[in-house]
């Protein structure tokens, strides 16, 4: 029953369906709508659960600087699902590579449920379970707050244009989100006929720039840099620890000094990656260590061409998966990259 993608990254998730969520207590929380695709998180910045789509109605239950906690509602296909272990939880994702979130019975696609995912039991249909769980979302995702009693809107989409030449420019005619990386978090939403100046294309991927203004008064710089920063602090975690538990490690940045053995590009059975995708294949802790993946954007190729086989590097990314599907080696995506040896 699970819904397959075109995409070899990530699901494709199709937009709408309402999840028509209400807390245990039975008061009414605000509506909020998903601007874009987004990740749905156990805490902030912490493991993904789901993906949400585009147009979907959530109730907010908690709101934690740049986040917001939210319940979700859906049915899934009962084959995908075996009983949990876990006290607080009746069910859990079981299908392999993850099962669709669905609006009623055969209804709308609303969310991609990751394998493994744990899940409260609201009641059953023949061959389906009415599910819930709660999680956090990016608030820059949502759209405001609306009141249960009222009828839900949607803020107006982020007018975008340009006055530059178009040579590599390319005109976004639907719009859509923009995400931090493939499968990654969203940083924003460009509107219908919007510009974005084009730095790179890889399959169905566009690594794009946009330039604009945004209000920020010098009084909050300082407040919103200090809430923001805890979050991208790169942590010292071994690469093993991360494969033991994968999902527990995503999104966090690591600082690593690796030895470098190949740039490679990703073949298609490498799920984890997009076709063609570059990575470095490089060793943690020595001749005997852990291979571990640096996921290489394609315009930061120069970078890490000239790289000597066995040479030192010192490295900081942020952590796509703990342990890849192919070979349990960690995947990070690079944020920086610096050589140690003299050149």
């Amino acid at each position: 029953m699970r819904l397959r993608c075109a995409s070899l990254h990530r699901p494709l998730l199709l937009a709408g369906g309402l999840l028509a969520a209400t807390a245990a207590s039975g008061a009414s929380q605000d509506v909020v709508t998903v601007r874009a695709e987004e990740n749905f998180r156990r805490e902030p910045n912490g493991v993904v659960l789901a993906r949400i789509g585009e147009g979907a109605s959530l109730r907010v239950l908690a709101t934690e600087g740049n986040w917001t906690q939210v319940e979700v509602e859906g049915w899934v296909w009962l084959r995908s699902l075996q009983t949990s272990e876990e006290p607080a939880f009746d069910l859990v994702v079981s299908q392999g590579g993850g099962e669709n979130l669905r609006s009623g019975p055969s209804g709308t696609i609303i969310g991609v449920l990751e394998e493994g995912t744990l899940l409260e039991e609201l009641g059953r249909a023949p061959a389906w379970a009415r599910v819930t769980r709660v999680g956090w979302i990016w608030s820059a995702s949502l759209s405001d707050p609306v009141p249960a009693d009222s009828e839900a809107r949607a803020d107006p989409p982020l007018v975008v244009a340009s006055t530059r030449a178009p040579d590599n420019f390319a005109r976004a005619s639907g719009g859509g989100p923009i995400l931090a990386a493939p499968g990654g978090d969203t940083l924003g939403t460009i509107a219908p006929n919007g510009d974005v100046e084009v730095l790179a294309r890889e399959g169905s991927w566009t690594r794009v720039r946009l330039e604009g203004w945004m209000w920020m008064p010098e009084t909050s710089t300082d407040e919103a840099s200090a809430e923001a920063a805890p979050a991208d602090q790169p942590e010292v975690l071994d690469p093993t620890a991360l494969a033991d538990d994968p999902a527990q490690y995503a999104g966090r940045v690591v600082a690593w000094s690796v030895q470098f053995i190949s740039l490679e590009r990703a073949e298609v059975v490498r799920t984890d990656f997009f076709e063609g995708e570059p990575f470095l294949l490089s060793r943690f802790g020595g001749p005997d260590g852990k291979f571990v993946y640096v996921a290489i954007p394609a315009d930061r190729l120069s970078e890490v061409e000239g790289l000597v086989p066995l040479e030192t590097i010192a490295v900081t990314g942020r952590v796509r998966t703990g342990a890849s599907r192919l070979t349990g080696a960690p995947i990070i995506d690079l944020i920086g990259l610096e050589r140690s040896r003299e050149d």
